[in-house]
């Protein structure tokens, strides 16, 4: 089941405020920024730079993820490690809210998403 229009702008307005807050300095977002994207239940969070030997082509690289499951009420967070796979992040895997995903995001206690 997707989400619903409520649901989405709730987490629209929750993610435009963590970028507001985590996003770096307007000067070196050419070179460096965040960003994220919302793919069915789920919702990304990905830094953004410059291809090394092509600086006007940019790629996306994904640092977090949480999924929303439907039938328990939670989302699930993600990180993604060396392996490239994702993996449940341990210190605080479920919580109730979007805006408690941003900020187990934020908050980054065994430095996983933003290393």
């Amino acid at each position: 089941m997707a989400l619903s229009e409520f649901e989405i702008k709730k987490i629209e307005k929750a993610a435009n405020a963590f970028l507001n807050k985590r996003r770096p300095p307007v000067h070196i977002r050419n070179e460096l920024d965040i960003g994220w994207r919302l793919e069915k239940q789920s919702v990304y969070i990905y830094e953004t730079r410059p291809v090394w030997n092509s600086p006007n082509e940019y790629h996306d690289l994904d640092m977090a993820k949480a999924t929303f499951i439907l039938a328990q009420g939670k989302w699930k967070i993600f990180w993604m490690r060396q392996d490239l796979k994702w993996h449940g992040y341990e210190p605080n895997m479920y919580v109730k809210t979007i805006e408690q995903v941003f900020a187990v995001i934020d908050h980054d206690e065994y430095a996983c998403f933003f290393g």
